[in-house]
């Protein structure tokens, strides 16, 4: 007999069987299924497959911040609206075009920076059966293919472009901007649009493929237009730049910097972009959701300007320009618009302000230059004359003690060179604080081989006395790079070598070769701290960005003092000029002592004189110097172009130095916060 518990156990390999048939089932089917996937429609899915792609779009991030030298900004990011266009694969060139037309009646467009190829380009695109009409069939036989299209552009005359209308070069300004965006890459149209015209957009938007409104970033200035200039550009990648940018790295809708310091250091203030991963179809159309990877703003600059010092150094030369425009010294100045100011830390190089004015007769109102100072150069005139002394000097031509006397010089043909005053014997130090011209103009003679008691001269050494004198000028900066950081700078204008004794002889008296206000600005600062170049710079430190706003971020980079090279001078011939550029400023013949002779700061210096044109009198006036004369702290180039005979020059160099000094003791900025003021006590 059977019991209960044996029929338990016979009913657990029917479940078993059951359940190892239900799995063979189910295996089978997959299989089958496999087979029909790999079998049957293998090559329709592996068409498929390769009928996707995978497509990365990136998106700028926001650029980093720049601040002063008191840690406030000075360059910072405000977010806008951009309008937007994604182009695909199938937009061709006159869908573009239509939605181009849409998009002028909706927004504004500046066309200013259209080339004319650009123009040529949009009339053949309009009329390119006309313009083809204009070739011959004999210019067309001879002309291979891949060149008719330039013989095309030949065609389109200056008659042709202005035939284009305000509207048709707004919608070519559009279209341009689309033209240059990747396939599934938001190329900018505008940035910055307004409200009305992103409620005009989004109205419209289902008519307007590709087009969109994103949150963007544009560069903002809390100064306004202070030294605005120099912090630079930040635009779309010129196309004349296109290849530069795109070897080394760049997408071709990258917004770059174009100008000063935001070019010069691009690599530290670009962000790291957001990353879009797509994978298309076969016509370019997204399928499924994007993949978004986070960008971080760019990294932040401190310069080494001070915006307190900058604003109140740009309001000296507004009001003794005007002073002078308005005839304080009752002469007609109708050349006078513009003047120049530099100054430095001449023992680390730190541009603490750099400013430049251009007044408009028209408006009556200013215009800041800043970029004049390392751009423009002028005959700078008896400025240079510590220079000529060091180097007569050196040279051994005169020592410190050696006396010549100030009096009129004749030559054969009737000449008679002279100083702005007969002074009698002067010694270097006298002869640089009356600025004679004659003891200048001996040490030329003396480099030259000329002896100037019997007349008798080698037309071969006065050659040599140029090479002399340019080789030892360029030891302060004068007529070479200062290595200001900036993408690019003037270097002066180099008149040449002429056997002429004359022309050594004005050389050494600063009316031969042009210099910048920066080079005079390196060229003081050399003098001041006992002989060396010091690498004029504008960049401070780098930092990581911070997400707190009220506090720096990590400091990465600070930039080092850089020695460029040490004069040849013996230190006690620097100091001879030292001596001769304090008694300017203090001596009882000194050229600026009137201005300068009670100051509390106890500065040194040297005043020069350029001539412009006899005809109408108009002059260089310049002014150098530093302070105070027993430990240098700042230095500093005065530079006014064709101004008549005056002191506005003095002024403006009294003016910026009591602004420095005033605040000196006003100590740091009360709205910086703990970390902040720490961190500048420790950069003094």
């Amino acid at each position: 007999m059977k019991t209960k518990s044996n029929k338990k156990k016979n009913h657990v390999p029917i479940r078993m069987n059951a359940l190892f048939l239900s799995v063979f089932f189910l295996f089978s089917v997959l299989v089958l299924r496999l087979g029909y996937i790999q079998i049957v429609k293998g090559e329709e899915y592996k068409r498929n497959a390769y009928l996707t792609e995978n497509v990365t779009t990136k998106l700028d991030a926001p650029r980093g911040k720049m601040f002063d030298a008191n840690y406030r900004v000075v360059v910072d990011n405000d977010p806008v609206f951009s309008i937007t266009y994604t182009r695909t694969r199938e937009a061709d060139a006159e869908q573009r075009h239509q939605i181009a037309k849409k998009l002028a009646d909706l927004i504004e467009k500046d066309s200013e920076e259209l080339t004319e190829r650009d123009k040529k380009d949009y009339f053949i695109f309009l009329n390119e059966k006309e313009v083809k009409e204009r070739i011959t069939a004999s210019e067309e036989k001879n002309t291979p293919p891949e060149e008719l299209y330039d013989l095309m552009l030949e065609k389109v005359t200056q008659k042709d472009i202005k035939s284009l209308s305000e509207q048709q070069l707004e919608v070519l300004a559009i279209k341009s901007e689309m033209d240059r965006g990747y396939t599934l890459s938001p190329q900018r149209i505008k940035i910055g649009a307004t409200k009305k015209e992103i409620a005009l957009i989004s109205e419209h938007l289902p008519e307007l493929e590709g087009v969109d409104i994103k949150p963007d970033a544009e560069r903002s200035y809390p100064f306004k237009d202070s030294f605005r200039d120099i912090f630079g550009q930040v635009k779309q990648i010129p196309k004349s730049r296109m290849d530069y940018y795109t070897s080394r790295g760049n997408d071709r809708n990258d917004m770059v910097g174009t100008s000063f310091l935001e070019e010069q250091y691009e690599s530290v203030l670009r962000g790291t972009k957001t990353k879009i991963k797509y994978v298309t179809d076969k016509v370019g159309n997204p399928v499924g959701d994007p993949v978004e990877e986070d960008g971080a703003r760019g990294s932040d600059l401190v310069l080494t300007v001070d915006m307190n010092l900058q604003m109140k150094v740009e309001k000296v030369i507004e009001e003794k320009l005007k002073d002078a425009i308005r005839g304080k010294y009752a002469y007609d100045n109708n050349q006078l618009k513009n003047a120049y100011v530099v100054m430095m830390d001449p023992n680390t190089g730190e541009i603490i302000s750099m400013a430049g004015k251009e007044y408009n007769r028209k408006t009556g109102k200013f215009k800041d230059i800043p970029f004049g100072n390392i751009y423009h150069s002028y005959a700078m005139g008896s400025t240079v004359k510590g220079a000529t002394v060091l180097t007569g000097l050196h040279e051994g031509v005169i020592s410190p003690n050696t006396i010549i006397n100030d009096a009129p010089l004749k030559f054969g043909d009737g000449r008679l060179l002279k100083s702005h005053a007969n002074m009698g014997p002067v010694d270097a130090v006298e002869a640089l604080e009356g600025s004679s011209n004659i003891y200048m103009w001996h040490i030329a003679m003396r480099l030259s081989g000329y002896d100037y008691a019997n007349k008798r001269f080698n037309d071969h050494k006065v050659k040599e006395a140029f090479e002399i004198l340019r080789n030892s000028y360029s030891q302060f900066g004068l007529g070479v790079p200062t290595g200001i950081d900036l993408p690019s700078e003037a270097t002066g204008y180099n008149t040449g070598v002429s056997s002429a004794l004359s022309q050594a002889m004005f050389f050494s008296i600063g009316q031969f070769d042009t210099y910048t206000p920066m080079q005079m600005a390196q060229y003081v600062s050399t003098i001041a701290n006992g002989g060396l170049r010091m690498q004029p710079h504008l960049l401070k430190e780098i930092r990581e960005p911070s997400a707190n706003p009220n506090k720096l971020g990590k400091l990465l980079y600070r930039f080092e003092p850089n020695v460029m090279n040490k004069i040849e001078m013996k230190q006690s011939d620097i100091k001879v000029v030292q001596k001769g550029f304090y008694e300017v400023m203090h001596g009882s013949n000194g050229t600026a002592s009137w201005t300068f002779k009670d100051k509390e700061y106890n500065p040194a210096g040297k005043t020069g004189t350029a001539e412009v044109d006899k005809e109408t009198g108009l002059v260089n006036k310049t002014l150098i110097g530093y302070a105070p004369y027993e430990n240098p702290e700042v230095a500093f180039a005065v530079v006014i172009p064709n101004i008549r005979e005056g002191y506005t020059n003095n002024e403006i160099g009294e003016g910026i130095l009591d602004a420095y000094f005033s605040l000196k003791k006003e100590g740091i900025p009360a709205n910086l916060d703990a970390e902040q003021k720490e961190q500048k006590k420790e950069s003094r």
